[in-house]
């Protein structure tokens, strides 16, 4: 199972000690400290792929963005666009319902600096293979460009058509991309909700707003 995994031993080390030693502000709350799984409907026509948990959100919560101001930009989008049930992700028994999509990662465990290695991304790619098999979604929106090199190579395994040269991650890119037995899909692009870009203004409320409305229209039937 995915939340057993212990096949990376630096980030076992990270995500275990960050949760022996909380921030003040969470200081007596039990750290989940294992392996994050995705989020949202199984069979979501809209899969959205972040870069990995942080280390006092989805590390301490045990869901994907959540608790943390990451998390709260983005769910706050997707309630606006319908998606999801409550503008806020707090805690993981808090009753948000995604409907239509699915949060997920290329690395589901907290990385130091929310920086993941290439080879760990390499192991943890089969998760994110399996997810896609059984999710099929039309759409994948990419938070940032290490989870839009991370969608086309897991699909280029996968034995999609993936152009050379690559296409190039932006804001608003969208790349059509078709499947080994004729399937469709378009991989979006936005900048990650991380606050770097959310406190300087590189991603406004708008800007992603927009990106989850294209990412609807490129996902109805």
């Amino acid at each position: 199972m995915l939340v057993e995994c212990r096949a990376c031993p630096r980030l076992v080390a990270w995500r275990e000690a960050v949760a022996a030693a909380p921030r003040a502000s969470f200081r007596g709350e039990e750290y989940w400290a294992r392996p994050v799984p995705g989020l949202g409907d199984p069979h979501a026509q809209v899969l959205v792929v972040g870069l990995a948990p942080a280390a006092h959100g989805g590390n301490r919560t045990g869901r994907m963005f959540t608790g943390d101001r990451s998390g709260d930009f983005l769910i706050a989008s997707l309630h606006r666009a319908g998606y999801a049930s409550q503008p806020t992700s707090v805690r993981a028994d808090d009753g948000l319902v995604l409907t239509g999509l699915r949060l997920t990662a290329p690395v589901h465990c907290a990385p130091p600096d929310n920086a993941p290695t290439p080879e760990e991304r390499r192991t943890c790619a089969p998760w994110l293979t399996r997810e896609l098999r059984l999710v099929q979604p039309r759409v994948v929106v990419a938070l940032g460009g290490f989870a839009w090199q991370a969608m086309l190579a897991t699909l280029g395994e996968q034995g999609w058509h993936v152009p050379r040269p690559r296409p190039r991650f932006a804001h608003g890119a969208e790349a059509p991309l078709t499947g080994p037995d004729g399937q469709a899909l378009t991989l979006l692009g936005s900048f990650h909700v991380s606050q770097q870009n959310t406190f300087t203004g590189r991603l406004t409320p708008q800007m992603l707003d927009d990106v989850f409305r294209r990412a609807r229209e490129l996902s109805a039937p």
